[in-house]
């Protein structure tokens, strides 16, 4: 026995010794890349599994213990962490990093398209198989990524249920830690997702949005561009451009004022989307006046190119595709009224 042990010994330490030159070996070549401009060859760590008929740019890093499948292609300049991995028809655009943890792709019939210069955080998933009951197995699934994203920890964003459809995320969006957006979600560019946000399926979100923490959305919601949702919210109908809700059901509490100045909306600007927000939502004639008259009253009195704008996303948000206005979609103002001192708007 003792003499098992003294031959178990010098090999582990052989072992642990190969192991650390190439662990450094790594660390040196990723210093070496990140000070050259130029491409340079990409390495691949001895203990990561690499398919052969993977598409390998230049300069790529690929750290220990990542696995890199059949169908995937890799962009130019990509960093994959320690045990991140992408799996299925994947392709990655060119400078993207995935940290340790993070799973990108799945083995199913479709494909996850990601742009350039995207940051998936450590252990999310993104561009797997959707949670919809509906999903048919073998079915194609679709999801597309624009560029510049950041991607935070534990984020999980799904492909499409049905082959006609796709889940698709635009630019410059910060999706931040344990955020969810589930499938067929249309999101735009340039939007902040704090943590736990959560969209169900076949949510539509223009740009500019913002939501605080552990919000829901509603299946099949519109979130209009340059609006905010406030903490803890439930967002169970559409939210039109430019305003702020929150509640345990939402309920509109006025413009997003302070978004607007972010976004260099001018002053006038401003009083004209506010003239319209109080004629359309808060206006005393709201319960005597239908819908459509509320918005034709307001487009006869009230013709800037703001006013006309709000107007056009409010019919667009609160319409279906027969023109119809359906009761109870738009957000309503709940407890909302024109006497009230408290209202920012």
């Amino acid at each position: 026995m003792n003499s098992l042990f003294k031959i178990q010994h010098p090999l582990r330490s052989a072992l642990t010794s190969r192991f650390l030159q190439r662990t450094l070996a790594y660390a040196s070549n990723e210093r070496k890349a990140e000070a050259s401009p130029e491409p340079s060859p990409s390495f691949i760590h001895p203990t990561a599994v690499v398919h052969p008929d993977a598409i390998i740019g230049q300069g790529v890093s690929v750290g220990p213990f990542c696995t890199v499948g059949s169908s995937a292609t890799i962009g130019n300049g990509c960093k994959l962490y320690p045990s991140s991995h992408i799996f299925g028809d994947t392709k990655l655009g060119e400078r993207c990093v995935l940290m340790t943890g993070a799973v990108v792709g799945d083995d199913l019939p479709g494909s996850t398209v990601i742009g350039c210069n995207n940051v998936i955080g450590h252990h999310a998933v993104v561009g797997v198989k959707c949670q919809d009951l509906k999903y048919k197995p073998g079915d194609e699934c679709f999801l597309n990524i624009g560029d510049n994203n950041d991607i935070r920890e534990h984020a999980s964003i799904h492909r499409s249920s049905k082959p006609a459809d796709k889940t698709v995320i635009g630019d410059d969006n910060l999706i931040m830690g344990s955020s969810h957006i589930a499938h067929d979600c249309k999101i735009g560019n340039n939007n902040i997702f704090a943590n736990n946000t959560l969209l169900a399926g076949h949510v539509i979100v223009g740009d500019y949005t913002h939501t605080a923490g552990a919000i829901v959305v509603h299946q099949f919601c519109h979130i209009g561009s340059f609006s905010f949702i406030g903490g803890g919210s439930v967002v169970s109908q559409d939210v039109p451009m430019y305003v702020m809700v929150s509640g345990e059901r939402a309920e509109l509490r006025g413009l997003n004022l302070e978004g607007l100045r972010r976004r260099g909306f001018s002053v006038a600007e401003i009083r004209s989307l506010r003239t319209a927000y109080r004629k359309i939502f808060v206006s005393v004639d709201s319960d005597s006046l239908s819908f459509e008259e509320c918005l034709a009253k307001v487009y006869v009195g009230w013709c800037s190119l703001f006013v006309a704008l709000l107007l056009k996303v409010v019919v667009e948000y609160a319409t279906l595709d027969d023109g119809a206005v359906p009761d109870g979609n738009l957000l309503c103002c709940g407890n909302l009224c024109c006497g009230n001192p408290t209202l920012r708007f």
